[in-house]
């Protein structure tokens, strides 16, 4: 296969063709196995073992199963800041149409014992390939760093849970706790080659709930002998949608999607329940509350103008809140990022309204630097543009990056981050990233 790298001036400042050149190989291969061989929330035991080995390999000290299947890597170079690299371990229980000569054929049982088709559909596999890539220059080069490298591979964080698992199996009291935190994310928003900066928040606080409509059930024939769950359901799933369009305020970002209904397993029987599963985003705390609140509101009086026999149960059983970038920090490092890929290939882009569990590491008082990676086809994506279509974003069955520019340009952003960042006291670390996010 032949590979074409980045030449240009600009990036010579942060990562030589060279020195690029000698691990992408190994890192695109690498990319290549993970994504034909993906792993569910939690149970990414070949994935982690996989990573663990190569970074090993390498010199970094490894420790395994740090909240679960998580993995934490050091490499000590000398006196300096600790700087914390993360990337995810987990792909998604979706099947894979992308029509790629490697395409994933895996199939796993879910937390409910249910057989799955798993694919990365996130990036995660294109995000471990870049720490891979980034782990081995780091490891090459020590004379342009000072300090420690923490790199970490963490689990389910498509199921919000993996840093919180991590933090309390001792992520920052058994290892040194960073000065601050890095971490990529790929999609396309953006060409394959360039960079996208978000100073403040960066994506949006995220609620999942459960709602289970209690109704009575009956014949088909004869609805007027029983409750149905189902009308019920109907009912509360188009009421809900009236929270962001007439009870948050305009130009306030809110969704409530109703995901899944589960109800009945007979068309002649009237069932005793449903269920709905729910997503919420919101970006302010307020409007998440005010959020929350009304979806309680509607869903009890919904059930009781049908008669319901008892109020709907709610449960919240997953949360997180959004990741906020230090301004200053964002600052400086796109002026880095802009002498390492060249300035025109990154930009200063809006928020997006997915969530991940980032944000777990940065409320424990860590300034936090989370930036977005293109991976779109440069060609598909003018096109996409021009004609004002969509491509296929992050969890759909037909997502699939840019590998190469992607994955290149993921190796040399990285690099060029951390070669600033462990060139930097703790002091000026400090320094820039004085204040606390906003609530």
């Amino acid at each position: 296969m032949l590979l074409c790298f980045f030449t240009s001036p600009a990036f010579a400042q942060s990562s030589s063709s060279k020195e690029l050149q000698a691990v992408y190989p190994d890192a695109h291969a690498f990319y290549l196995d993970l994504h034909q061989h993906p792993e569910l929330s939690g149970h990414e035991t070949e994935t982690a073992t996989k990573l663990a080995a190569r970074l090993r390999s390498l010199g970094y000290e490894v420790t395994e199963h740090v909240g679960r299947t998580g993995i934490v890597a050091l490499l000590k170079n000398g006196t300096g800041p600790t700087i914390m690299l993360r990337t995810e371990l987990d792909a998604l229980p979706v099947e894979e149409k992308t029509g790629l000569p490697y395409a994933s054929k895996v199939h796993a049982h879910d937390e409910t014992g249910h057989d799955v088709p798993v694919m990365h559909a996130c990036g995660h596999d294109l995000h471990m390939a870049s720490l891979l890539g980034t782990a081995e220059i780091m490891a090459r080069d020590r004379n342009s760093w000072h300090g420690t490298l923490m790199l970490i591979g963490q689990p389910a964080e498509e199921t919000i849970s993996g840093a919180k698992w991590m933090i309390a199996d001792g992520l920052l009291s058994r290892f040194p706790k960073p000065d601050v935190i890095v971490a990529l994310h790929v999609d396309n928003l953006g060409p394959a080659g360039t960079v996208g900066i978000v100073p403040g928040t960066y994506d949006a606080n995220a609620d999942s709930l459960r709602i289970t409509i209690y109704g009575k059930g009956g014949h088909g024939s004869a609805p007027q002998t029983a409750i149905d769950p189902i009308v019920i359901a109907a009912r509360t799933i188009l009421a809900l949608q009236t929270i962001p369009s007439r009870e948050v305020k305009p130009g306030e970002m809110s969704v409530v999607t109703v995901g899944y209904i589960h109800a009945g397993n007979k068309n002649n029987i009237i069932p005793d329940d449903a269920e709905l599963g729910l997503t919420v985003r919101t970006y302010k705390s307020n409007v998440r509350n005010q959020v929350l609140a009304a979806i309680t509101r509607i869903t009890k009086a919904e059930a009781a103008a049908a008669g319901a026999p008892r109020e709907p149960l709610i449960e919240h059983y997953e949360s997180t809140d959004s990741v906020y970038n230090n301004p200053a920090l964002a600052q400086h490092l796109k002026e880095v990022l802009e002498a390492g890929i060249g300035k025109t290939n990154v930009s200063t882009v809006e928020p997006i309204t997915a969530s991940e569990d980032f944000s777990y590491f940065v409320e424990q008082g860590i300034p936090g630097f989370y930036f977005s990676l293109g991976g779109a086809d440069p060609a598909k994506f003018a096109k996409a543009t021009a004609s004002g279509t969509s491509l296929p974003s992050n969890h759909s069955s037909l997502f699939a990056p840019d590998v190469e520019p992607a994955l290149q340009t993921g190796i040399v952003a990285e690099v060029a981050v951390l070669r600033d960042l462990l060139h930097t006291s703790s002091d000026q670390l400090r320094k820039w990233t004085a204040g606390t996010p906003p609530q």
